[in-house]
């Protein structure tokens, strides 16, 4: 290159021309009015106000409606029994049938769901017709109906089994037990609140302890000798008789009902006054 010339630029007649680009002039919808248009503003514009119709709604649903809540989590509460969200409460319920539980569990957390949410997403390949009507599309729609029918059963089935007042009852039938007396510190020496819960209201390890048939001295000889699937809990050995009283009191105090009170105390007055009025009998007799 001489002085003075400047430099020149050759175009390369290898590359070919760029005539395959899309044009970015937008289609011309006219053609088919009514069957198709423009995804944005017009398609997109449409699902933004349907979104937003229906996220007002569920929001309103949800204020006048508020998710029921249960009692705080309790670690000693073995005998509840928790359940999934309501969209998993259809492979909740699957895993309840025998042919899906037990030995064959992988069947029914794995190879069931897989198949069903597989054969779902293969949908589109397995019926490519450019049919928009359900009932040329026979493929697609029977297997959007046989998911969507067996989902809508499973969940029904999951919730209609399902004892929702058990638990939000609970605490209605649990009483409130003195924690700070000494018979407490037995109690849970002895590990009797790991079978019979905090305040007496039981678990599924062991009934609760409300209203027994039993006076002190009976619950003094089942804590010793044990009854039924309840081993002994107490030895004699190692504590003193009086130790064992306290807490056979205490279980039978806390453990009774304020109406049950009330009736030994009415029955009590009442043997009282009999007692009484056959005493003062017999002093009349006695005086004639």
């Amino acid at each position: 290159m001489k002085r003075g010339k400047g430099m020149k630029f050759v175009g390369d007649s290898r590359i070919p021309a760029r005539e395959h680009r899309m044009n970015n002039t937008p289609k011309d919808y006219s053609e088919y009015p009514g069957k198709t248009e423009a995804f944005f503003p017009n398609y997109l514009l449409k699902e933004w106000l349907v979104g937003a119709v229906f996220l007002i709604g569920f929001l309103c649903l949800t204020v006048a409606h508020p998710a029921p809540l249960e009692q705080p989590a309790d670690p000693n509460a073995t005998g509840y029994i928790p359940v999934p969200d309501w969209f998993f409460l259809f492979l909740y319920q699957l895993l309840k049938y025998p042919a899906a539980a037990g030995n064959l569990t992988i069947l029914g957390t794995v190879v069931i769901p897989g198949l069903a949410f597989g054969a779902l997403l293969l949908a589109p390949w397995l019926d490519k017709g450019p049919e928009r009507r359900l009932s040329k599309r026979p493929i697609a729609t029977g297997m959007m109906l046989l998911g969507f029918m067996s989902v809508a059963y499973l969940t029904w089935e999951a919730g209609d089994q399902h004892e929702w007042g058990g638990a939000a009852s609970i605490d209605d039938d649990v009483r409130e037990i003195d924690t700070s007396h000494q018979g407490y510190d037995m109690y849970v020496e002895e590990s009797c609140i790991s079978c019979h819960g905090d305040n007496m209201e039981g678990t599924a390890m062991g009934p609760d302890l409300y209203d027994l048939g039993y006076d002190a001295e009976g619950i003094a000889q089942i804590a010793v000798e044990g009854i039924g699937e309840m081993p002994p809990i107490y030895d004699l050995e190692d504590g003193s008789e009086e130790e064992l009283l306290i807490l056979a009191e205490y279980v039978l105090e806390e453990g009774s009902s304020e109406e049950g009170a009330e009736t030994d105390d009415e029955e009590s007055e009442e043997g009282a006054e009999e007692e009484n009025g056959e005493d003062a009998e017999e002093d009349e007799e006695a005086d004639a």
